[in-house]
């Protein structure tokens, strides 16, 4: 079942095209990677799906509901939920605070006790430092929390923004592990990701942009394979 359709859709800056006429499904439980090189309009896409960025044509629909012209608070509210490229931390603020104003649109405190709960099992490290100062952890902590901050917000769709972006390389692995086991607790995952190789062997499917166009779509296996992909990202 489609969770999410784009259609046809279009965004401009200062009259410039950033992306053109763009189409793409995510099915509930799936990961789907969106990939290419940087400047063609994945984040721009994601950022829109949050109500950040206006369209200038086409439509988004969200479990069948056309949320287009929805506010971002109330796209949140409904269960899509954006971890930004560059984390957007609270720098001066400590991580456990970090992680409540992820939750800002929730009124159960239960149920965000709970969420809370949750992402310390996800992240020991966070659970450890919930008193630290955001700003002084490292960036494969930062980015731990804010993904972590995504999931306080209860999203059954969870958008990540280049999750691997300044982070090192052994923490790689243990941030798109984790990306895994979020999808295998019940969250839909869109990733924008520049680690192609490692974006494909997580997801369901993919979509490859191209200056502000889908040129390929897939599995993510057939992705891998295809050598059109390995030659411009994969250097086979």
């Amino acid at each position: 079942m489609s969770m999410l359709s784009l259609q046809n859709i279009a965004i401009h800056y200062n009259k410039v095209p950033a992306v053109h006429d763009v189409s793409l499904e995510v099915n509930e439980g799936e990961i789907v990677a969106m990939v290419g090189g940087n400047g063609n309009g994945k984040s721009s896409t994601l950022r829109a799906i949050a109500g950040l960025n206006p369209l200038s044509r086409g439509s988004i629909f969200f479990d069948g509901q056309d949320v287009t012209r929805m506010a971002a608070h109330v796209r949140t509210g409904l269960g899509l939920s954006l971890v930004p490229e560059g984390r957007r931390l609270f720098p001066k603020l400590s991580v456990e605070k970090n992680l409540r104003l992820g939750a800002f649109t929730r009124r159960d405190a239960i149920e965000i006790e709970q969420s809370l709960d949750h992402v310390f099992e996800l992240f020991p490290i966070l659970k450890d430092r919930r008193l630290q100062i955001a700003g002084t952890l490292s960036g494969g902590q930062q980015q731990m929390l804010a993904i972590g901050r995504g999931l306080m917000a209860k999203p059954r769709l969870l958008m990540l923004d280049e999750p691997s972006w300044g982070i090192a390389p052994k923490l790689v692995t243990k941030i798109l592990d984790t990306i895994q086991q979020i999808n295998a607790d019940g969250i839909t995952i869109l990733l924008v990701e520049q680690n192609v190789k490692r974006a494909l062997e997580i997801a369901h499917r993919g979509y490859v942009l191209q200056t502000g166009r889908i040129v390929l779509a897939g599995s993510g296996r057939e992705l891998l394979d295809n050598p059109e992909i390995q030659k411009a990202y994969l250097g086979i």
